[in-house]
């Protein structure tokens, strides 16, 4: 101990060093860190769905690799002057980075079969205004384009632009730079946007956007609460410099690692500053009592290492270990926020027992000691509330079993159908936009419908194709289907073209010998569109359209239907059918969800009681440390079922958040007890000391929590508002169950009579 304390000077300057090296590297890094955004970050792994759903991805493509602009005039699309701006639009559309074609009302034509072979006539006659009401008329008949390139109301038009297959997100800034410009120079500018690229810059902005107001908002509340708590300035500020320096740490330890910053970025700011404050409280507490109690610094500092550096250890382990349990789910996006939290809180610990220990004893004690001592109220109340929990444990356990009763009726009710748009910013464009592609047209999800063609047949037979017709039909009749597109759709515009381009006659011809010419057209003038729906070998078509945002069990239950109705109506010896696509793989995250939840929380429950049991060297800490964290997770679930939020994917981090930070006011609590009873204090003033001393520390520290996760509310992203919200809910009854639960388990389970 002598030897250490000798050494301590140059070790204090040493460790101020290395740190600040390491601080001037990872700012130095910081612009390599990644934004991302994928809805594969949110597909199950080690699903057989996923797998079928790559392999026919090689196929086909993937089912998001589009672009869609709505373009509106305010009264009616039909006026000479918008058509040409917006066919204007649509032509330069042809020609933008990574798009693979583009189709308008203003580009596409009816086929026509003449004496002469075939011919082509304008959907709408761009230049010939006499000819607009025939030509609404006409689209109005035919119903083919409604809601999928003109609205019902035809006061916008559409330009489809089919993009490369997952663009990322310099490859999205670059089309969409190009689509605005072309916009601007055509003078259009009331426009809605939908598709990938859309998406992944608008949530990528979202995700930079939130991570530097959380980091700003939670440094402000952080510094404030500090100030009020220590009223000195040099301690505040060595305890700010302590959770910045972390902070900066793990964001460039994170662009080091070459890791990609997902949705659940913004959390990494809040939770770093607030598992930093926790830690930077507890030591700095230890060491400004010490000084006050006559201590020289170094041996403070030593003494308050080895009293509370090996707790905050403990506690940060607990921590760790609660994210590592997100690896139980099988989404890669949560797992990577699982690791991501972990690795920062092992930083924040290493950074404040070496960094603020040194910076601690770098300043003089008269600098430090400028705080007032600890206020006699506050060991009053703390020492009434170990009064209250000797005196009435039986009243404390009663209604702990009735809290645990309401905690199951709000389980529940939890809920999985969620709704895509929930997940979108409020007030956002990207919002805005979705609502009126939801509103004005089929919706967004792509709806992807495999068809199987069994041995004997081809996707391009004619029976196969009236078997692709029943199932089109059934579709048809489902309120929130629209956009159906199959191989059929050329053969009916070829019947209908053949047909004088009658509306009546857009279906399959009645007889195999006209479907099999109207096939070798189809060959010849249609290949391109055929590939898009039957693959080369002919045993594989897909059906697409589009779904409403109607929520996940509710589109679920659809799936079951399309898949029923096949089994039971269509002719199983021809053709199988299956729906996939990424809208059917993240609908079935909800599926593990909660089975991953369980499963992660039950053996990190598992894995921190026997730690604690070892650390204490006593199995009834299991039990102990079992009930009054186990309880705080049980009543976040509730909040979500009583509250009527569906369980959705980043709601997931809420469990592992409550279980890994509520754990440490226990550890804490245990360890102070713990260490009373070490140095020969009777059982009841153990505990007396463990309220007046620890419990300071773990109600302010309850109190920045609680305030570090309120800074979500300022989110415009609706989950992490919901996050917030419930995490600081929780967090302060896990501090009320620890205060006042936790001294009646050790009174019952370990204090002898």
């Amino acid at each position: 101990m002598a030897s250490l304390i000798k050494r301590l000077p140059l070790l204090k300057s040493l460790g101020i060093l290395i740190f600040i090296v390491l601080g001037i590297l990872s700012a130095s890094v910081l612009g390599n860190l990644k934004f991302s955004f994928d809805f594969s970050q949110f597909f199950p792994e080690e699903d057989p769905e996923l797998a079928f759903y790559e392999d026919f991805t090689k196929e086909f493509g993937t089912d998001d690799n589009f672009l869609l602009v709505a373009i509106e005039n305010k009264n009616s699309v039909f006026e000479k002057d918008f058509l040409n701006k917006f066919h204007e639009f649509s032509k330069a559309s042809k020609d933008f980075e990574f798009v693979t074609a583009s189709a308008s009302l203003t580009s596409l034509s009816y086929p026509l079969k003449t004496s002469f072979g075939y011919t082509s006539l304008p959907i709408i006659h761009v230049e010939e205004p006499e000819n607009y009401s025939k030509d609404w008329k006409k689209i109005k008949e035919d119903s083919i384009f409604i809601n999928m390139l003109i609205n019902e109301k035809a006061n916008s038009l559409v330009v489809a632009l089919q993009t490369d297959d997952n663009l990322d997100y310099k490859q999205s800034e670059v089309l969409l730079n190009q689509v605005r410009t072309a916009l601007k120079n055509s003078q259009l500018n009331q426009y809605h946007l939908l598709g990938r690229a859309f998406f992944y810059e608008a949530i990528v902005d979202m995700q930079k956007n939130e991570v530097l107001k959380t980091t700003i908002i939670a440094a402000v509340l952080v510094f404030i609460i500090l100030v009020l708590v220590y009223r000195s300035l040099p301690v505040v500020l060595i305890s700010v410099l302590s959770i910045a320096l972390s902070l900066l740490l793990f964001m460039g330890l994170l662009a080091i690692l070459g890791k990609e910053l997902n949705a659940m970025a913004a959390f990494y700011p809040v939770l770093m500053l607030i598992v930093g404050t926790s830690d930077v409280i507890h030591l700095t507490d230890s060491f400004i009592r010490k000084l006050q109690n006559g201590r020289e610094r170094y041996g403070a500092i030593v003494s308050s290492l080895k009293e509370v550096g090996l707790t905050t250890l403990l506690t940060s382990v607990t921590t760790a270990i609660g994210f590592v349990t997100l690896l139980s789910s099988r989404l890669v996006s949560i797992q990577d926020f699982g690791i991501n939290a972990a690795i920062g809180v092992i930083v924040a610990y290493v950074t404040v027992i070496l960094f603020t220990g040194s910076l601690l004893i770098s300043v003089p004690e008269k600098r430090l000691l400028g705080q007032k001592s600890v206020s006699k109220k506050w060991i009053g109340y703390l020492l009434g509330i170990n009064t209250f929990t000797k005196n009435y444990p039986k009243r404390i356990i009663y209604g702990t079993i009735v809290f645990t009763i309401f905690c199951g009726l709000g389980i529940g009710l939890i809920s999985t159908d969620n709704q895509f748009k929930q997940t979108l910013p409020n007030d956002s464009k990207i919002a805005n936009d979705f609502e009126y592609f939801q509103t004005n047209y089929a919706g967004f999800r792509p709806l992807e419908i495999a068809i199987l063609v069994q041995e004997g047949y081809k996707a391009t037979d004619f029976a196969i194709a009236k078997e692709i017709e029943q199932l089109t039909s059934f579709l048809d009749k489902i309120k929130s289907i629209g956009n159906i597109q199959s191989p059929n759709f050329v053969y009916k515009i070829i019947n209908k073209a053949n047909n004088l381009n009658k509306a009546s006659f857009f279906k399959l011809p009645d007889d195999a010998t006209t479907f099999a010419r109207y096939k070798k057209d189809a060959n010849r003038l249609a290949q391109n569109q055929l590939k898009q729906y039957v693959n080369q070998s002919g045993k594989i078509a897909r059906i697409n359209g589009r779904l409403q945002d109607i929520g996940t069990d509710s589109l679920k239950l659809i799936y079951t239907k399309i898949e029923s109705f096949a089994k039971h109506t269509l002719d199983t010896t021809k053709i199988k059918v299956k729906v996939t696509g990424k809208s059917k793989l993240l609908d079935k995250n909800s599926e593990y969800i909660r089975a991953s939840l369980l499963e992660g929380l039950f053996y990190g429950l598992l894995l921190i009681g026997i730690l604690m049991a070892i650390v204490f060297k006593d199995l009834k800490m299991f039990v102990i440390s079992l009930i009054p964290n186990l309880l705080p997770i049980l009543f976040s679930a509730a909040i979500l079922g009583f509250l009527g939020i569906p369980l959705e994917a980043s709601l997931s981090v809420v469990f592992a958040i409550v279980f890994g930070i509520a754990v440490d006011d226990t550890i804490h609590f245990l360890a102070k007890y713990k260490l009373g009873i070490s140095q020969g204090l009777t059982q009841e003033q153990a505990m007396e000391k463990t309220f007046s001393q620890t419990g300071r520390a773990l109600v302010i520290t309850t109190i920045i929590l609680f305030f570090g996760f309120m800074v979500l509310l300022f989110s415009i992203h609706q989950p992490s508002r919901t996050i917030g919200i419930i995490i600081s809910v929780t967090l302060v009854t896990a501090l009320v169950l620890d205060l006042i639960l936790l001294p009646v388990l050790i009174r019952k389970l370990i204090l002898t009579k």
